[in-house]
Protein backbone atom coordinates (compact mmCIF):
# COMPACT_ATOMS: atom_id res chain seq x y z
CA UNK A 1 0.00 0.00 0.00
CA UNK A 2 1.12 3.94 -1.31
CA UNK A 3 2.40 5.59 2.09
CA UNK A 4 1.02 9.08 1.21
CA UNK A 5 2.47 12.68 3.33
CA UNK A 6 0.37 13.90 5.78
CA UNK A 7 -0.66 16.47 3.33
CA UNK A 8 -2.17 14.57 0.67
CA UNK A 9 -5.47 13.20 0.68
CA UNK A 10 -5.59 9.50 1.66
CA UNK A 11 -7.98 8.48 -1.24
CA UNK A 12 -6.89 10.41 -4.33
CA UNK A 13 -3.21 11.18 -3.45
CA UNK A 14 -3.18 14.82 -4.09
CA UNK A 15 -1.93 17.73 -2.21
CA UNK A 16 -3.40 20.41 -0.12
CA UNK A 17 -2.41 22.83 -2.09
CA UNK A 18 -4.37 20.78 -5.50
CA UNK A 19 -7.87 20.56 -3.63
CA UNK A 20 -8.10 23.70 -1.34
CA UNK A 21 -9.32 21.90 1.61
CA UNK A 22 -8.56 18.46 3.43
CA UNK A 23 -10.46 16.84 6.36
CA UNK A 24 -8.50 14.69 8.65
CA UNK A 25 -9.67 11.10 10.29
CA UNK A 26 -8.58 8.95 12.46
CA UNK A 27 -5.74 7.05 9.76
CA UNK A 28 -5.88 9.26 7.14
CA UNK A 29 -7.01 12.45 5.54
CA UNK A 30 -9.74 13.26 3.06
CA UNK A 31 -9.77 16.45 0.28
CA UNK A 32 -13.63 18.21 -0.43
CA UNK A 33 -13.38 16.67 -4.08
CA UNK A 34 -13.41 13.07 -2.73
CA UNK A 35 -15.95 14.44 -0.06
CA UNK A 36 -18.13 15.72 -2.42
CA UNK A 37 -17.67 12.14 -4.83
CA UNK A 38 -18.51 10.24 -1.96
CA UNK A 39 -21.85 11.93 -1.10
CA UNK A 40 -23.18 11.62 -4.31
CA UNK A 41 -22.23 8.08 -4.11
CA UNK A 42 -24.28 7.70 -1.22
CA UNK A 43 -27.60 9.83 -2.72
CA UNK A 44 -27.20 7.51 -6.07
CA UNK A 45 -27.46 4.24 -3.91
CA UNK A 46 -30.42 5.68 -1.50
CA UNK A 47 -32.40 6.52 -4.71
CA UNK A 48 -31.78 2.82 -6.02
CA UNK A 49 -32.45 1.33 -2.99
CA UNK A 50 -35.89 3.72 -2.89
CA UNK A 51 -36.97 2.72 -5.97
CA UNK A 52 -37.26 -0.79 -5.10
CA UNK A 53 -40.24 0.18 -2.68
CA UNK A 54 -43.21 -1.38 -1.69
CA UNK A 55 -46.99 -0.36 -1.16
CA UNK A 56 -46.78 -0.43 2.77
CA UNK A 57 -45.07 2.73 2.60
CA UNK A 58 -47.82 4.97 0.89
CA UNK A 59 -50.03 6.50 2.68
CA UNK A 60 -53.44 5.09 2.26
CA UNK A 61 -56.87 7.12 0.93
CA UNK A 62 -57.85 8.25 4.47
CA UNK A 63 -54.07 9.00 5.89
CA UNK A 64 -54.23 11.52 2.27
CA UNK A 65 -57.36 13.03 3.01
CA UNK A 66 -56.49 13.76 6.95
CA UNK A 67 -53.55 15.45 5.71
CA UNK A 68 -55.49 17.49 2.94
CA UNK A 69 -57.84 18.57 5.91
CA UNK A 70 -55.04 20.33 7.73
CA UNK A 71 -54.71 22.73 4.75
CA UNK A 72 -57.87 22.99 3.04
CA UNK A 73 -61.36 23.70 4.24
CA UNK A 74 -64.32 21.32 3.27
CA UNK A 75 -64.56 19.93 -0.45
CA UNK A 76 -64.63 16.69 0.98
CA UNK A 77 -65.83 15.09 -1.60
CA UNK A 78 -63.08 16.43 -4.08
CA UNK A 79 -60.07 15.42 -1.63
CA UNK A 80 -62.13 11.49 -1.41
CA UNK A 81 -61.68 11.53 -5.47
CA UNK A 82 -58.05 13.19 -5.25
CA UNK A 83 -56.51 10.98 -2.51
CA UNK A 84 -58.35 7.32 -4.44
CA UNK A 85 -56.70 8.79 -7.51
CA UNK A 86 -53.06 9.28 -5.98
CA UNK A 87 -53.74 5.86 -3.82
CA UNK A 88 -54.61 3.91 -6.97
CA UNK A 89 -51.20 5.67 -8.93
CA UNK A 90 -49.19 3.79 -6.20
CA UNK A 91 -51.13 0.22 -6.74
CA UNK A 92 -50.62 0.62 -10.75
CA UNK A 93 -46.72 1.57 -9.84
CA UNK A 94 -46.65 -1.82 -7.68
CA UNK A 95 -48.24 -3.55 -10.45
CA UNK A 96 -45.50 -3.14 -12.86
CA UNK A 97 -43.20 -5.39 -10.77
CA UNK A 98 -45.03 -8.29 -11.55
CA UNK A 99 -46.83 -10.35 -14.23
CA UNK A 100 -50.36 -10.17 -13.19
CA UNK A 101 -52.31 -10.95 -16.23
CA UNK A 102 -54.87 -7.93 -15.14
CA UNK A 103 -53.43 -4.69 -16.10
CA UNK A 104 -54.78 -1.99 -13.97
CA UNK A 105 -55.17 1.34 -16.51
CA UNK A 106 -54.80 4.60 -14.80
CA UNK A 107 -57.75 6.93 -14.01
CA UNK A 108 -56.88 10.78 -14.77
CA UNK A 109 -58.65 13.02 -12.75
CA UNK A 110 -60.67 16.35 -13.66
CA UNK A 111 -61.57 19.01 -11.08
CA UNK A 112 -64.01 21.70 -11.73
CA UNK A 113 -64.59 24.75 -9.47
CA UNK A 114 -65.13 28.32 -9.46
CA UNK A 115 -62.12 30.76 -9.34
CA UNK A 116 -60.38 30.81 -5.73
CA UNK A 117 -62.27 27.59 -4.37
CA UNK A 118 -59.03 25.47 -3.27
CA UNK A 119 -57.98 23.59 -6.75
CA UNK A 120 -54.81 24.47 -7.00
CA UNK A 121 -54.01 24.73 -3.42
CA UNK A 122 -55.44 20.67 -3.05
CA UNK A 123 -52.42 19.82 -5.41
CA UNK A 124 -49.84 21.89 -4.06
CA UNK A 125 -50.87 20.14 -0.55
CA UNK A 126 -51.01 16.28 -2.14
CA UNK A 127 -47.52 17.11 -3.31
CA UNK A 128 -45.98 17.59 0.35
CA UNK A 129 -46.30 14.43 1.25
CA UNK A 130 -46.18 11.92 -1.74
CA UNK A 131 -43.27 9.75 -2.93
CA UNK A 132 -43.36 10.15 -6.59
CA UNK A 133 -42.06 13.58 -8.47
CA UNK A 134 -45.16 15.99 -8.56
CA UNK A 135 -44.93 19.05 -10.96
CA UNK A 136 -47.50 21.86 -11.37
CA UNK A 137 -48.33 23.44 -15.18
CA UNK A 138 -50.48 25.55 -16.76
CA UNK A 139 -52.38 25.03 -19.60
CA UNK A 140 -52.75 28.80 -20.19
CA UNK A 141 -49.11 28.82 -21.73
CA UNK A 142 -49.20 25.82 -24.21
CA UNK A 143 -49.87 26.18 -27.87
CA UNK A 144 -49.26 24.21 -30.72
CA UNK A 145 -45.72 23.62 -32.29
CA UNK A 146 -44.87 26.39 -34.45
CA UNK A 147 -46.32 28.98 -32.41
CA UNK A 148 -44.69 31.57 -29.89
CA UNK A 149 -46.05 29.89 -26.38
CA UNK A 150 -44.64 26.59 -24.86
CA UNK A 151 -44.89 23.63 -26.24
CA UNK A 152 -47.24 20.49 -25.05
CA UNK A 153 -44.15 18.59 -24.33
CA UNK A 154 -42.95 21.14 -21.63
CA UNK A 155 -45.47 19.77 -19.34
CA UNK A 156 -42.61 16.64 -18.55
CA UNK A 157 -39.92 19.14 -19.09
CA UNK A 158 -41.57 20.35 -15.66
CA UNK A 159 -41.41 17.03 -14.57
CA UNK A 160 -38.48 15.94 -15.51
CA UNK A 161 -36.76 19.19 -13.47
CA UNK A 162 -38.76 18.03 -10.46
CA UNK A 163 -37.22 14.45 -10.89
CA UNK A 164 -33.70 15.39 -11.31
CA UNK A 165 -33.33 14.87 -14.36
CA UNK A 166 -33.89 11.04 -13.70
CA UNK A 167 -36.22 9.58 -16.30
CA UNK A 168 -36.93 6.67 -14.07
CA UNK A 169 -38.36 8.74 -11.25
CA UNK A 170 -40.57 11.00 -13.75
CA UNK A 171 -42.12 7.69 -15.56
CA UNK A 172 -44.01 7.19 -12.33
CA UNK A 173 -44.86 11.01 -11.11
CA UNK A 174 -47.87 12.96 -10.94
CA UNK A 175 -49.08 15.90 -12.99
CA UNK A 176 -51.23 18.22 -12.53
CA UNK A 177 -52.19 20.94 -15.65
CA UNK A 178 -54.04 23.97 -14.21
CA UNK A 179 -56.28 25.62 -15.70
CA UNK A 180 -57.28 23.25 -18.69
CA UNK A 181 -60.69 25.06 -19.43
CA UNK A 182 -58.42 27.74 -21.19
CA UNK A 183 -57.50 25.45 -24.07
CA UNK A 184 -61.79 24.73 -24.53
CA UNK A 185 -62.53 24.91 -28.14
CA UNK A 186 -64.17 28.02 -29.02
CA UNK A 187 -67.07 27.11 -30.65
CA UNK A 188 -68.85 23.73 -31.29
CA UNK A 189 -67.40 23.20 -34.81
CA UNK A 190 -64.99 21.51 -35.44
CA UNK A 191 -61.57 23.80 -36.62
CA UNK A 192 -60.51 23.16 -40.40
CA UNK A 193 -57.88 25.14 -39.59
CA UNK A 194 -55.04 25.50 -36.83
CA UNK A 195 -56.62 26.47 -33.39
CA UNK A 196 -53.58 28.19 -31.86
CA UNK A 197 -54.28 27.94 -27.94
CA UNK A 198 -57.44 25.68 -27.94
CA UNK A 199 -58.04 22.31 -29.75
CA UNK A 200 -54.90 21.49 -31.37
CA UNK A 201 -53.31 21.82 -27.85
CA UNK A 202 -56.40 19.29 -26.78
CA UNK A 203 -55.31 16.80 -29.72
CA UNK A 204 -51.46 17.14 -28.85
CA UNK A 205 -52.61 16.00 -25.24
CA UNK A 206 -54.07 12.84 -25.92
CA UNK A 207 -50.65 11.10 -26.44
CA UNK A 208 -49.40 12.41 -23.30
CA UNK A 209 -52.99 11.27 -20.98
CA UNK A 210 -53.14 8.28 -22.80
CA UNK A 211 -49.74 7.38 -22.68
CA UNK A 212 -46.79 7.16 -25.55
CA UNK A 213 -43.37 7.55 -25.30
CA UNK A 214 -42.60 11.32 -25.84
CA UNK A 215 -39.50 13.18 -26.83
CA UNK A 216 -38.68 15.86 -24.51
CA UNK A 217 -36.44 18.76 -24.63
CA UNK A 218 -34.91 18.89 -21.40
CA UNK A 219 -34.32 22.77 -20.94
CA UNK A 220 -37.81 23.64 -22.67
CA UNK A 221 -38.68 23.63 -26.36
CA UNK A 222 -37.26 26.14 -29.10
CA UNK A 223 -35.15 28.17 -26.65
CA UNK A 224 -32.28 24.99 -26.85
CA UNK A 225 -33.17 23.70 -30.85
CA UNK A 226 -29.45 21.75 -30.12
CA UNK A 227 -30.53 20.06 -27.22
CA UNK A 228 -30.26 16.11 -27.14
CA UNK A 229 -34.17 14.89 -26.52
CA UNK A 230 -35.08 12.96 -23.60
CA UNK A 231 -37.43 9.80 -24.43
CA UNK A 232 -40.25 9.78 -21.75
CA UNK A 233 -42.81 7.07 -21.00
CA UNK A 234 -46.02 8.94 -19.79
CA UNK A 235 -48.26 5.10 -19.50
CA UNK A 236 -47.54 5.52 -15.97
CA UNK A 237 -47.77 9.13 -15.18
CA UNK A 238 -50.62 10.56 -13.58
CA UNK A 239 -52.36 13.77 -14.56
CA UNK A 240 -54.93 16.03 -13.03
CA UNK A 241 -56.49 18.38 -14.32
CA UNK A 242 -58.46 21.67 -12.99
CA UNK A 243 -60.01 24.28 -14.37
CA UNK A 244 -62.65 26.82 -13.40
CA UNK A 245 -64.95 26.52 -16.06
CA UNK A 246 -66.53 29.89 -16.23
CA UNK A 247 -70.30 29.83 -17.24
CA UNK A 248 -70.49 25.97 -17.03
CA UNK A 249 -72.90 26.43 -15.07
CA UNK A 250 -75.40 27.39 -17.89
CA UNK A 251 -74.83 24.07 -19.93
CA UNK A 252 -75.80 22.29 -17.03
CA UNK A 253 -79.03 24.09 -16.62
CA UNK A 254 -79.87 23.49 -20.07
CA UNK A 255 -78.90 20.27 -19.66
CA UNK A 256 -81.52 19.88 -16.76
CA UNK A 257 -83.82 22.10 -18.06
CA UNK A 258 -84.03 23.68 -14.97
CA UNK A 259 -85.37 27.30 -16.91
CA UNK A 260 -88.86 25.26 -17.60
CA UNK A 261 -91.44 27.64 -15.96
CA UNK A 262 -95.56 27.30 -16.04
CA UNK A 263 -97.06 23.85 -15.47
CA UNK A 264 -94.89 21.95 -17.46
CA UNK A 265 -92.01 22.09 -14.77
CA UNK A 266 -90.77 19.06 -13.60
CA UNK A 267 -91.28 18.35 -9.92
CA UNK A 268 -87.51 17.22 -9.69
CA UNK A 269 -86.46 21.06 -10.60
CA UNK A 270 -87.69 21.88 -7.19
CA UNK A 271 -85.03 19.54 -5.90
CA UNK A 272 -82.31 21.27 -7.66
CA UNK A 273 -79.46 23.62 -5.45
CA UNK A 274 -79.32 26.49 -8.43
CA UNK A 275 -76.80 27.67 -6.03
CA UNK A 276 -74.12 25.06 -6.63
CA UNK A 277 -75.20 23.37 -9.70
CA UNK A 278 -71.27 21.81 -10.17
CA UNK A 279 -72.40 19.18 -8.28
CA UNK A 280 -74.70 18.17 -11.36
CA UNK A 281 -71.74 18.54 -13.58
CA UNK A 282 -71.41 15.71 -16.03
CA UNK A 283 -69.45 14.85 -19.09
CA UNK A 284 -71.36 15.81 -21.76
CA UNK A 285 -71.32 19.61 -19.87
CA UNK A 286 -67.59 19.08 -20.47
CA UNK A 287 -68.20 18.53 -24.21
CA UNK A 288 -70.80 21.20 -24.81
CA UNK A 289 -68.29 24.20 -22.88
CA UNK A 290 -65.46 22.94 -25.46
CA UNK A 291 -63.36 19.91 -24.49
CA UNK A 292 -63.20 17.32 -26.87
CA UNK A 293 -64.72 13.93 -26.63
CA UNK A 294 -61.37 12.29 -26.82
CA UNK A 295 -59.50 14.34 -23.77
CA UNK A 296 -62.88 13.74 -21.82
CA UNK A 297 -62.55 10.22 -22.43
CA UNK A 298 -58.82 9.97 -21.33
CA UNK A 299 -59.75 12.09 -17.46
CA UNK A 300 -62.44 9.15 -16.58
CA UNK A 301 -62.79 11.14 -13.19
CA UNK A 302 -64.77 13.80 -12.48
CA UNK A 303 -65.30 15.75 -9.88
CA UNK A 304 -66.07 19.66 -8.03
CA UNK A 305 -65.28 21.52 -5.85
CA UNK A 306 -67.87 23.53 -3.63
CA UNK A 307 -68.98 27.21 -3.73
CA UNK A 308 -67.34 28.55 -0.71
CA UNK A 309 -70.20 30.63 1.89
CA UNK A 310 -69.53 32.68 4.62
CA UNK A 311 -68.75 29.97 7.10
CA UNK A 312 -66.16 28.42 5.02
CA UNK A 313 -64.47 31.27 3.90
CA UNK A 314 -63.95 32.53 7.50
CA UNK A 315 -62.93 29.18 8.70
CA UNK A 316 -60.32 29.56 5.85
CA UNK A 317 -58.95 32.74 7.36
CA UNK A 318 -57.78 31.19 10.87
CA UNK A 319 -57.78 27.08 10.80
CA UNK A 320 -55.66 25.65 8.56
CA UNK A 321 -51.82 25.25 9.66
CA UNK A 322 -50.60 27.76 6.70
CA UNK A 323 -53.92 30.39 6.98
CA UNK A 324 -53.76 33.70 5.91
CA UNK A 325 -54.19 34.94 9.83
CA UNK A 326 -51.00 32.71 10.81
CA UNK A 327 -48.68 34.11 8.31
CA UNK A 328 -49.21 37.49 9.09
CA UNK A 329 -48.86 36.66 13.03
CA UNK A 330 -45.47 34.57 11.56
CA UNK A 331 -44.27 37.65 9.56
CA UNK A 332 -44.21 40.06 12.16
CA UNK A 333 -43.31 37.76 14.87
CA UNK A 334 -39.90 36.80 12.83
CA UNK A 335 -37.34 39.14 13.23
CA UNK A 336 -39.11 42.06 14.20
CA UNK A 337 -40.56 40.33 17.58
CA UNK A 338 -43.78 41.80 17.39
CA UNK A 339 -47.17 40.05 18.43
CA UNK A 340 -50.28 40.29 16.29
CA UNK A 341 -53.42 40.55 16.84
CA UNK A 342 -56.59 40.98 15.18
CA UNK A 343 -60.61 41.62 16.70
CA UNK A 344 -63.18 39.01 16.00
CA UNK A 345 -65.01 42.05 14.01
CA UNK A 346 -61.77 42.59 11.64
CA UNK A 347 -62.12 38.89 10.30
CA UNK A 348 -66.08 39.13 9.81
CA UNK A 349 -65.46 42.64 8.16
CA UNK A 350 -62.47 40.77 5.59
CA UNK A 351 -65.05 37.81 5.06
CA UNK A 352 -67.43 40.23 3.98
CA UNK A 353 -65.26 42.20 1.39
CA UNK A 354 -64.45 38.72 0.01
CA UNK A 355 -67.80 38.07 -0.75
CA UNK A 356 -68.50 40.94 -1.96
CA UNK A 357 -65.54 40.95 -4.38
CA UNK A 358 -66.73 37.31 -5.50
CA UNK A 359 -62.66 36.32 -5.24
CA UNK A 360 -63.13 33.25 -3.15
CA UNK A 361 -60.35 32.36 -0.73
CA UNK A 362 -57.75 34.64 -2.79
CA UNK A 363 -59.97 37.66 -2.04
CA UNK A 364 -59.13 36.98 1.49
CA UNK A 365 -55.51 37.30 1.09
CA UNK A 366 -55.50 40.61 -0.94
CA UNK A 367 -57.94 42.11 1.89
CA UNK A 368 -55.90 41.41 4.05
CA UNK A 369 -53.04 42.78 2.58
CA UNK A 370 -54.37 46.19 2.07
CA UNK A 371 -55.39 46.18 5.69
CA UNK A 372 -51.47 45.38 6.97
CA UNK A 373 -49.58 47.27 3.83
CA UNK A 374 -49.14 50.23 5.99
CA UNK A 375 -48.39 48.61 9.19
CA UNK A 376 -45.73 46.01 7.38
CA UNK A 377 -43.80 48.76 6.00
CA UNK A 378 -43.72 51.26 9.27
CA UNK A 379 -43.52 48.73 12.27
CA UNK A 380 -39.85 47.08 11.30
CA UNK A 381 -38.41 50.71 11.23
CA UNK A 382 -39.72 51.40 14.57
CA UNK A 383 -39.96 50.18 18.71
CA UNK A 384 -42.95 49.39 18.90
CA UNK A 385 -43.41 45.09 20.11
CA UNK A 386 -47.41 44.66 19.88
CA UNK A 387 -49.93 46.09 17.08
CA UNK A 388 -53.48 44.97 17.38
CA UNK A 389 -55.95 45.39 14.52
CA UNK A 390 -59.68 46.86 15.54
CA UNK A 391 -62.04 47.30 13.19
CA UNK A 392 -62.04 51.13 12.57
CA UNK A 393 -58.61 51.04 11.76
CA UNK A 394 -58.97 47.95 8.76
CA UNK A 395 -62.19 49.91 8.00
CA UNK A 396 -59.74 53.08 7.82
CA UNK A 397 -57.32 50.63 5.14
CA UNK A 398 -59.69 49.63 2.77
CA UNK A 399 -61.67 52.61 2.24
CA UNK A 400 -58.27 54.14 1.86
CA UNK A 401 -57.34 51.84 -1.01
CA UNK A 402 -60.75 52.14 -2.60
CA UNK A 403 -60.40 55.60 -2.66
CA UNK A 404 -57.40 55.69 -4.56
CA UNK A 405 -58.44 53.28 -6.86
CA UNK A 406 -61.69 54.73 -7.78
Amino acid sequence: MAKYSKECCTFCGHPEHQVGMLLSGINGLICSDCAERANEMFKESKRVAKSEFSINEFPRPKDIKNFLDQYVIGQDDAKRYLSVAVYNHYKRLMQNKTDDEVEIEKSNIIIVGATGTGKTLLAKTVARMLKVPFAIVDATVLTEAGYVGEDIESILTRLLQVADYKVEEAERGIVFIDEIDKIARKSDNPSITRDVSGEGVQQGLLKLLEGSIVNVPPQGGRKHPEQKLTPVDTKDILFICGGAFDGIEKKIAQRMNTQVIGFTSNVKNKQIDKNNLLQYIAPQDLKSFGLIPEIIGRLPILTYLNPLDRTTLRNILTEPKNSIIKQYIKIFEMVDNVKLSFDEEVLEYIVNKAIEFKLGARGLRSITEDIMMDAMFEIPSSEQKELHITLEYAKEKIEKNDALSA
